[in-house]
This record gives C-alpha cells, structure tokens and sequence, in this order.
C-alpha cells in the first residue's frame, strides 16, 4: 500500500509453494482477507517470492497474463521480489542452503534474470522496481583466501551481467529496476562495512571497466549506472545482529553514493545476559529449530563480538553465559517485543523507520517475518491474522 514514507508490503516466502500454482493457491487464499483489513477500497501491494521453479512457470506468457489479470480484478500491485532463496524455503532443511546456488553460479544469474523479466511486466506504469538478493556467498563454503578471493571476482562479474540487463531493460521501456544485496551474518558480505568494501574495491572497477567496454561510457555514466541499478537491501534484522546502528549505515554508504533499494523490517532475538543467563539461555532452547540457520552474536563486556554459526554451536559454548548480550538471527514477530525472558532489536525497526520519516532514503518497505511455522506453538497465530497485525504495527509506528 502507499504510505507517506513508501510503498509497504509484506514478503511473500512466508507462503508455502515452490511451484507456481501452489504459490498463487496460497496469495489468492490469503491476500484478499489481508487487503480488506488493512486497505479497504485502496491498492493493495505484495512483495513476491519466487522460487526457481516458479519463476520458469511465471514467465509463460499465458500464466503471468492470468496473474497480472487476478492482481488488477483484486487491486493488488507488486513493486518488489525477494530473490535470495532460490530453491525450497519450506517444509524441508534450509540451513546455509538458502545460498544455493550462490552468485559465483550461471543458475542464480540466470533466475535472477528471469525474476526482473517478470518484474518488469508487473510493475505499475510509472514504478521503479527491485529484487533483493543473497550477499554473494556463504562465507564458510570458501576454505582459503584465494579461493574467497576467486569467489568475490566470480560473483562480481556475474553481477555485472544483472547492471547490463537492467541498463537494456531502462533503455527499451523506460523502467528504472535495481538488484538490492542483502548482507547477512556469515555471507560472504554480512555487514555494511564488508558491502561498502565490496562496491569500492570489486564492482565498481569492474563493473566499470565492463560498461566502458561495452557501451562506450565515460567513466562518470558507468559509475553512475552502477549506483542506479545495484542497491543495498537493509534487513533490519541483520543490521541488529552485527550490532550496527542504522544512522551509521546510511553514512557509510553515502560515502560511495550507494543507495538503498528497500528496508526489509524485520527483528531479531536479543538476549541480555547480564542477569539470570542460564535460565534465559534455557528459554533460548525452544527457539532451537533445524529450519533455519540463526546465527548469533555474542558482545562482550569489553565490546569485542564472538560469532557462532548457528544457534547450536552458541548453546553448547560452556563460556556462552559470560557474554553481556546476545543477538540471534531468528526473524520473530515485529509486534511483539518480549518474549517471556527473551527480547527482541524492536527498538532498531522503530529508529529505522524514525530515520525514514525524517529523511527518506528508499520508497519501498517490505516486512519479512518467515518463521511463523518455526516458533515456539504459543506464539503462533493463523497466518493472515499475524500479517495484519505485522503490518498494522509498522503502520502505527509510521503515523
């Protein structure tokens, strides 16, 4: 929907379906109640998810004409696509397979190809458009520093091949799209310092050095096309986890001129250690599922950071409780702030979206909150209710 701070909608992954028909069952299941609760006799927007399968069935002419045709009979638009889980993202082990197959790969350059296709014939006339995507790699997949290094150029290039199609896809139509790179604990980009120096030091000089080649561009018009087409998705979530302040984000990357393509509102588990740790690391085991990976983030009273790769690993550190505070990759309800002896990094949507109020720094909002299957059954809700109730808060919270 449109808001006066952006265009707002939720992400389509917490709806089950790989394929395409499954999926669509699940938005026309869901969306119609959730329009009329939250915009009533308004445009309604989705932020689509689209599997790799999915993808290869949407771009039949004839299936993405039948959705374009049941998002104008129901008044729903979409302006955004998540593009980082490629593959299954439910009922089966995710884990660090939600980087699969990374950008070093043909198949996640060609379906993310493929997603701005679609993209680009669903998109209102008028709308600029994004899919957020992986941060390249998943770290612990590269065993050495040349390898790593290998992989950065890999990936790089092949993002590049994404700036290329974009500049063509603006050139014919006139649409401005970007591809949005989401850092994430333990991508190979997992914080906004590692993304800046990833832009300054890979893309742009390749990117560069490619576009000049290519279309003849000074060096001024390639930089320039670079900064329109590659983003930074800030997933607020993974922005509290590697303790970031999001004012310190956005000056980091306006030293490049690099631009934020969308805010994913989302929130993490905080765990404040200073008191009764063992009882509160206790509670932390319900939230100890086999889905997802959920990285934690140990600070230290001394400030320093300790990483563990996934929940396990932190509960099983006999040194664990000596930490001040903990912050867990685990995407739990924005509405909620306290979960029994347990926290959430609330706190960090609500400077965020106080930041965008102030001074707007991308049009598009999407809430990701994909563990509702996953949380302990207490919190559970049926799943259109707690997408009303996401997206009313972070309304209340925009007012």
């Amino acid at each position: 929907m449109n808001t006066p701070h952006g265009h707002l909608t939720y992400c389509s992954n917490i709806h089950p379906g790989e394929k395409w028909n499954e999926h669509f069952q699940e938005l026309k299941k869901n969306l119609p109640y959730i329009r009329k609760e939250l915009a009533d006799g308004q445009p309604f927007a989705l932020g689509l998810r689209l599997a790799n399968d999915a993808s290869l069935e949407l771009s039949d002419p004839v299936r993405l004409q039948e959705f374009k045709d049941w998002l104008a009979e129901n008044d729903l638009y979409v302006f955004t696509m998540n593009g980082f889980p490629y593959g299954g993202f439910h009922n089966t082990v995710v884990k660090d397979q939600v980087h699969a197959p990374d950008w070093t790969t043909t198949e996640r350059t060609e379906y993310t190809k493929r997603l701005f296709s679609i993209l680009a014939q669903l998109l209102p006339e008028g709308m600029e458009g994004g899919v957020s995507t992986s941060p390249l790699s998943y770290r612990f997949w590269w065993k050495d520093e040349a390898a790593t290094e290998r992989a950065f150029e890999t990936a790089t290039h092949n993002m590049v091949q994404i700036v290329d199609l974009l500049i063509e896809i603006k050139r014919e139509t006139d649409i401005l799209m970007h591809l949005d790179i989401e850092p994430e604990p333990d991508g190979l980009l997992e914080n906004s310092v590692e993304f800046v120096e990833w832009y300054r030091d890979y893309l742009l000089p390749i990117g560069t050095a490619y576009l000049q080649e290519k279309y003849g561009f000074s060096e001024v018009l390639a930089r320039a096309a670079i900064l329109e087409h590659i983003q930074l998705c800030f997933d607020v979530c993974h922005v509290a986890v590697a303790y970031e302040e999001p004012q310190d984000v956005l000056e980091r990357l306006g030293t490049l001129g690099i631009k934020v393509g969308k805010i994913q509102i989302s929130s993490a588990v905080k765990v404040d250690l200073q008191q009764n740790a063992d009882e509160k690391l206790e509670t932390l085991r319900s939230f100890n599922e086999p889905v997802y990976l959920h990285q934690v983030v140990a600070r230290q009273s001394e400030g320093t950071l300790e990483k563990y790769p996934d929940l396990p690993e932190a509960l099983a550190d006999e040194n664990a409780a000596k930490a001040d505070e903990w912050r867990i990759h685990f995407h739990v309800p924005l509405f909620i702030n306290s979960y029994g002896k347990l926290d959430s990094t609330q706190d960090e949507i609500i400077k965020t979206l106080d930041i965008q109020k102030e001074n707007p720094f991308t049009n598009h909002l999407e809430v990701e909150t994909y563990t509702w299957g996953v949380l302990p059954p207490e919190i559970q809700k049926p799943i259109g209710q707690s997408i009303v109730r996401e997206l009313q808060w972070v309304l209340g919270k925009l007012d």
